[in-house]
């Protein structure tokens, strides 16, 4: 009991020195500030050791699985006021899921999204963090995650996901040719969604094609990452060339 109770001083302490520099934002900048943190600060626990289950892993020691890190999302959201449940997925041995997920439902406004913090956390490294998974609708989020196990709240909107909110979801090549141009100027890497329809394996030819033309325009060479259940790019300057494919998935399910 006097080890529980000084496990539980310390996360209560914790958690009050985290939430403190997001007390005055909006409840959007909130989730972003919790989202960020965690992605910045906590790596996955490939061990999947009994604490990562728990926020004793996350805010404690620096590593978590799935479960360990929605608790914690939770924790922190609920620290900060914003309406947040923790939702689960179960296995799927044919398609190669071997593990329950876990993630968020979170509540702006009245609407519902999914928050996938780990699958983030997985996709990106705490200089470059991604939101891939960040306030996506129904339709977006179960292109690649299993239904819920427990009824979650139905999520309906997708116009707060983060790219389309930062202007960095794309509908036509002209656009994404002058972001890239501008990315390549200042040698920094672009990340973007792909919202002018399937992207289909012709449509991926196409527009790495006039990444690859825009870059070599700049005398550079770029390497293309793909992220395709959520159609979200990255076009990286000065690296070797070619297209690789990203699965936002904590080693749990087998590309092949």
């Amino acid at each position: 009991r006097k080890k529980l109770r000084t496990h539980l001083d310390a996360m209560a302490a914790r958690r009050d020195k985290l939430v403190r520099p997001a007390a005055d934002k909006s409840d959007g900048d909130r989730l972003l500030y919790i989202h960020d943190f965690l992605c910045s600060h906590v790596r996955y626990d490939k061990l999947k050791k009994e604490y990562s289950h728990e926020i004793l892993g996350p805010l404690g020691q620096g590593v978590g699985v799935c479960e360990g890190i929605a608790k914690s999302t939770k924790l922190l959201c609920d620290a900060l006021g914003v309406w947040c449940v923790v939702a689960l997925s179960d296995s799927n041995p044919e398609k190669g899921i071997k593990y329950r997920h876990t993630w968020n439902v979170v509540r702006l406004d009245g609407r519902y999204y999914h928050l996938d913090v780990t699958f983030d956390n997985s996709l990106g490294t705490p200089e470059q963090i991604r939101y891939d998974y960040f306030l996506l609708s129904d339709r977006q989020h179960y292109r690649d995650h299993e239904p819920a196990i427990w009824p979650v709240p139905p999520c309906d909107d997708g116009d707060r996901f983060y790219y389309r909110a930062r202007r960095l979801s794309f509908t036509r090549p002209e656009d994404v040719r002058k972001r890239a141009a501008q990315a390549l100027k200042k040698d920094r890497t672009l990340v973007f969604h792909w919202r002018g329809g399937v992207l289909t394996g012709a449509v991926l030819a196409d527009l790495a094609q006039l990444l690859e033309a825009e870059a070599r325009a700049a005398g550079k060479t770029v390497r293309i990452t793909v992220n395709r259940p959520q159609a979200v790019l990255r076009m990286i300057p000065r690296a070797a060339g070619g297209i690789e494919m990203e699965y936002a998935n904590e080693g749990e399910l087998d590309p092949a």
